[in-house]
This record gives structure tokens, C-alpha cells and sequence, in this order.
């Protein structure tokens, strides 16, 4: 067994980019940038006017001031500003010359055809040009994670289509005699496949391009075959169940069958722990524990950080310091462990009911997971935990 920190660095430094790919902007939100983004226009490309007023001199603000033009946005000033003078401009428009300075117009009144300053500010109210970025400027770094703001960079920058690296195709294998599609009723032992469902929109939520290959009942040979369809088809492997040292647990083997070298098989984590990662060439593989909660903590923190490393970018799950409300107490304290949690509306961390990694309604709505570290077996009221944030509260960067 290998600890956690041990485990990230072997999945970490076996990815390698799958390539590239041109794609309109409009379509790239969640894609990975391949290559620099670099400006071909100063940004302003011109001083503009950060708000509607007058523009005029710094030192004619005590005189009253001659209206000598109006400037839209998008129209060229024609008059150029002397003493006792400014020119009436809306937001966005280019600064005349000879003005250094924007009155707002709530701080000025017209008497006699004459505009007064009535409250000076320190404010120049001017965008200048080139202070957000000059042409020949990195406005992106390659490997960015394109979400709203990004793609509105690029839009700035003249990229219409952009180069994103390709996303991993996700291949979803279930195994197990005991599963049945959501579709049918359970009877007897039988259990519905929950796994499947999670990793597919898990997978679609990350950006990625998931594929459901169905279930395997508890054979090596239905095992080892449902597996080759999904590698041949797929760069990213995810098998759940089947992965523990039972009779019945026939991933490791089937995916020595199918030429995957195996990097490890058990990770100190818990939930999580009979994890299993191994590669063939260009494909990779991950051995999920059957237990629902595991897989979600495990695509957590392993699976979808190895599959942005696939496409160029450095993911990590944000996490955020927070007091915990309550207590939390365990009996072995020989792994980290992770807890379901939500946020409280004070920025306390609360544990949510749990009864193990089976229990995979207690992660339904929750924020995150709050870290227990290795050898820590109890956490006081008020002290200050880790919360791996999940889903749409997750985002890159953050301790780790």
C-alpha cells in the first residue's frame, strides 16, 4: 500500500498529451488552451473614457468650461481640448486630445450653456491605452482551462477559433453478478448500478467525452473482454468493482490480460483504498472500488486531475480552510480519510450524516469533503479542517 501523496505522483507522471484539435470559440468553454495566447491589438487600443461626463483639463477644473464637441463610443474625436474648454463623451469613447482628465457628469452642472465642476475627485476616470495588455503581450498561458472570462480574452485577442487539446474519451465499465441497469426492478441480492451513472456525468460535468460499455458479471473471461472493448475504444479506462483480494475480484487480472503494466494496487485513502492504476502505451486504466462513494472521491482526486494532465493542464481541487462545527471522531486512524461535508452560511464546515462508503446519498448537495489526515483520530469543535471543494465548487489551484 502507498500513500496518497505517493499515488498522485505516479498517476501525475504518466500522463502525456493526447494532441490538439481547431475549435470554434463559441464551443470551447471547459477546454484546455494549447499555446500561448498572444494579443495583436494594445487593450484599450486607445485612452478611453471610463465614464459619461467631460472631458477636459486638470487645471480648468475651478473655470467654467466651453462645450466644444460631443463623443459617442466608436466616434473620433475631431476637437482638440484647450484652456477653458472640454468636450461632452460617453463611456467608452476616445479622449480627446489635449484633455487628461473625464468629470463625471454627476459632479458637474450646466448654467448659461457653461459647464461647472461642482466636486473634484482624484480620479482621472480614463482607460489608457495598452495598460490591460499591449500588443505582442501573453494574455493566456497554454494549458488555461477556458471558462467565461478566458473565452472573453480571446474574443479581445481576435480568436474566433482556438487550438484546445483533445479531450480523453472516458470508457465506463461496471462489474459485478449483482448489478442491474437503473431500468430494471432489483430482486433478491441484485443492486442497481450506480457507479456507471455517477462516473458518466462525473466525467461529462470535467469536460470530458465518456463512454458506458455496460456490465460485466463475475467471470475472468466476461471481465477481461468488456475491458479490451473499453481500451480499444477509449484512452482512459474506469472499471468499478472487482478491484479488492476476494475470489470474485478479477480487474487486476483482466487488465494484466489485456497488456496493462499495473503502477499500484492499494492507496492509504479511506474511502478509496483498493484503487488500482495501471498503462498500456497511450491508454490508461483505473481499478474503482464498487462502493459508490469511493469511485466519487476517487474520480475526485486522482481521476479527473490525471485526465486534465492528459490535456495539457495543471488541475487541483481547490481547498479552503474552514472551523468545523461539531466533532468528528474515528477509531483507526491509520489512513486519510475524507467526510462528506456542506459549508454553513457562517463558513463552518459541517460534517454530513454518513455510514460509509456505500452511503452515496450523503454526497448528494455537498461542498466537499473534509480532510482527516493520517494518524489524526479526533478533530474539536471549532478547529480548523480541510475541505476538498467538489463539483461546481471545485476549481484549480489551492493548497493541496
Amino acid at each position: 500500500m502507498i500513500s496518497y501523496d505517493e499515488a498522485l505522483r505516479i498517476v501525475f507522471g504518466s500522463a502525456e498529451p493526447l494532441g490538439t484539435e481547431e475549435i470554434p470559440l463559441f464551443e470551447s468553454g471547459g477546454r484546455v488552451l494549447c499555446g500561448d495566447a498572444v494579443s495583436d491589438v494594445d487593450m484599450p487600443p486607445f485612452d478611453k473614457s471610463a465614464m459619461d461626463g467631460y472631458a477636459c483639463r486638470r487645471e480648468d477644473l475651478d473655470l467654467p468650461l466651453k462645450v466644444v464637441e460631443e463623443i459617442p463610443a466608436g466616434s473620433q474625436p475631431v476637437k482638440e481640448i484647450h484652456g477653458g474648454e472640454c468636450s461632452k463623451i460617453m463611456t467608452g469613447a476616445e479622449v480627446p486630445r489635449g484633455a487628461d482628465i473625464v468629470v463625471m457628469v454627476e459632479d458637474t452642472e450646466l448654467r448659461e450653456g457653461l459647464v461647472h465642476v461642482r466636486r473634484k475627485s482624484a480620479s482621472r476616470n480614463i482607460c489608457f491605452r495598452a495598460e490591460d495588455a499591449a500588443a505582442g503581450d501573453t494574455v493566456l498561458a497554454g494549458g488555461t482551462i477556458i471558462g467565461a472570462a478566458e473565452a472573453g480574452v480571446l474574443a479581445s485577442v481576435g480568436r474566433s477559433t482556438v487550438a484546445v487539446s483533445r479531450r480523453p474519451v472516458v470508457g465506463i465499465v461496471a462489474t459485478g453478478s449483482e448489478l442491474v441497469e437503473p431500468s430494471e426492478t432489483p430482486s433478491g441480492p441484485s443492486i442497481r448500478n450506480s457507479n456507471s451513472a455517477q462516473l458518466f456525468v462525473h466525467s461529462l460535468e470535467a469536460g470530458f467525452a465518456p463512454r458506458y460499455f455496460g456490465i460485466a458479471g463475475d467471470s475472468p473471461g466476461t471481465v477481461r473482454d468488456l475491458v479490451a472493448g473499453a481500451a480499444e475504444e477509449s484512452d482512459v479506462v474506469l472499471v468499478s468493482g472487482g478491484v479488492s483480494a476476494g475470489d470474485y475480484d478479477f480487474v487486476p487480472g483482466a487488465l494484466r490480460e489485456n497488456g496493462f503494466e499495473l503502477l499500484f494496487e492499494r492507496i492509504a485513502i479511506q474511502p478509496g483504498k483498493p484503487m488500482v492504476f495501471g498503462r498500456k502505451a497511450s491508454k490508461w486504466a483505473f481499478g474503482l472500488p464498487g462502493n459508490p462513494v469511493s469511485t466519487f472521491v476517487l474520480f475526485e482526486l486522482f481521476v479527473k486531475p490525471f485526465c486534465f494532465r492528459l490535456m495539457g493542464a495543471d488541475y487541483r481541487p481547490r481547498v479552503l480552510r474552514a472551523p468545523l462545527s461539531g466533532a468528528l471522531e474515528r477509531k483507526n486512524a491509520g489512513r486519510r480519510s475524507h467526510v462528506p461535508a456542506r459549508l454553513a452560511g457562517d463558513g463552518r464546515a459541517v460534517a454530513i450524516e454518513y455510514h460509509g462508503s456505500a452511503h452515496i446519498h450523503a454526497c448528494a448537495g455537498i461542498d466537499g469533503f473534509i480532510v482527516i489526515p493520517e494518524g489524526v483520530s479526533r478533530i474539536g469543535e471549532g478547529e480548523a479542517v480541510s475541505v476538498i471543494l467538489v463539483g461546481r465548487a471545485a476549481g484549480s489551484g489551492g493548497e493541496r
